[in-house]
């Protein structure tokens, strides 16, 4: 049987976001990605092997999508202004993908991991955990010139939690956040860098 092409393998992750977004992690069983992409079981497990590598290579294509964009506001060369742009990624990146969104923001990462996830899945996974782990300290020290617990609380806080918390109710609402939120996520993001670690 020849591989199946790439935008087969797009269809399939497509069908398996889609589930995922509308039913959780379990509603998306091969049955039920075969209907919706219309690709066969036999190909979808040609290309993917299992179940559990479908959904593990959707949940790591979907937090590098956020990851990226994350890592990709804080390029700029004004501390304060980066980690904002950082903070701001979460609900830009929820008005552009409220699909992935609600993979990343409504579940579990365990909900998407398995023993079955070959070598090379997991390697990844571990990538993306240290990836923003090292891209939180260097925001700690260039927001507040420190390493301690308390600058790196405040960062994460500034950061990842207000954001978090701002467009989570949305997410779990099926919408999008409204534009008036960036100003919210703005003015506590300001409060707590100006209050200092």
């Amino acid at each position: 049987m020849p591989r199946p092409a790439i935008h087969d393998e797009r269809s399939i992750l497509a069908a398996a976001s889609t589930l995922v977004a509308e039913g959780g992690p379990a509603s998306a069983t091969m049955a039920a990605i075969s209907k919706v992409s219309g690709i066969g079981n036999g190909s979808l497990y040609h290309r993917f092997g299992s179940r559990d590598q479908i959904l593990g290579r959707l949940w790591l294509d979907t937090a590098t999508w956020f990851q990226d964009r994350f890592e990709r506001s804080l390029e700029g060369s004004d501390a304060r202004q980066a980690g904002l742009e950082a903070a701001l990624s979460l609900p830009r990146g929820v008005r552009e993908n409220l699909a992935g969104a609600r993979i990343m923001l409504l579940h579990r990462r365990d909900d998407f991991l398995s023993d079955g996830w070959p070598a090379d899945m997991k390697r990844e996974a571990e990538r993306l955990a240290a990836q923003v782990a090292h891209l939180l300290e260097q925001s700690s020290v260039r927001l507040f010139h420190s390493r301690s617990a308390a600058a790196r609380r405040a960062t994460v806080f500034a950061l990842l939690d207000i954001p978090f918390s701002g467009v989570h109710r949305h997410v779990a609402a099926g919408k999008a956040p409204p534009q008036e939120l960036d100003e919210l996520i703005e003015t506590a993001y300001h409060a707590v860098i100006d209050k200092g670690a």
